[in-house]
């Protein structure tokens, strides 16, 4: 059966079916534990103990959990932004002044995500971020990250390239979705590192922020 024009969507479609089958089995102190452990990991980075500016966002259901790391970072004095997602899918970002600042936004069928209730601040302002915590189903041994097909991270890190911007790109996992392979398309960009509960994986050098950025 041919492909072409399609090249590795199915296989992507099976391998999101199972991780987020095996994601769902999880119960909320399974997701609260690794939670604190991703955050512990994570604030260990070298790429994050230097940031200003971090693009993140807001983990909902069974997703790896990112709160407990958006307040350490705040904490520390970075400026955190969060996406808001557009009727084209595209993100626009606002910053996250502690969790009264969200507001729980339900678009369409899809699940209710929660963004950022102040000022918007434009899809440009990705841009400005020295970190982007880019959120996964798994990333394979090459960096290669598997999405959940919707397209709007691809159009961030399409923004990033136009823009010469070259933050880290780090995705936050569970343990078992570091896995041998994530089929790759033409336009698919290699994450600089995943962040796990157990630690951190390195892929390629991580770019240095352009200066006075």
């Amino acid at each position: 059966m041919s492909h072409i024009g399609r090249p590795a969507e199915p296989d992507k479609r099976v391998l999101r079916r199972e991780i987020l089958a095996v994601r769902n089995r999880l119960t909320a102190d399974d997701v609260r534990r690794a939670a604190v452990a991703l955050s512990e990991r994570a604030l260990d980075l070298p790429e994050l103990a230097q940031a200003r500016t971090v693009a993140a966002y807001v983990s909902v259901g069974s997703e790896p959990g990112t709160l407990a790391l958006l307040d350490a970072l705040r904490a520390r004095g970075v400026r955190v932004l969060l996406p808001a997602l557009l009727p084209d899918n595209d993100l626009d970002w606002g910053a996250y002044t502690g969790e009264g600042s969200l507001a729980r936004i339900q678009h369409g069928g899809k699940m209710a995500l929660f963004e950022p209730a102040g000022e918007r601040l434009g899809p440009d302002a990705v841009t400005t971020a020295d970190v982007v915590l880019l959120p996964g189903l798994a990333v394979d041994a090459r960096g290669m990250r598997l999405g959940r097909g919707g397209g709007s991270y691809d159009r961030v890190l399409a923004r990033l390239e136009r823009a010469a911007a070259h933050p880290a790109l780090v995705v936050l996992l569970y343990d078992s979705e570091v896995v041998a392979h994530v089929p790759a398309e033409a336009h698919d960009r290699p994450v600089h590192a995943v962040v796990t509960p157990s630690g951190v994986r390195r892929f390629r050098t991580t770019p240095e922020r352009r200066r006075g950025a």
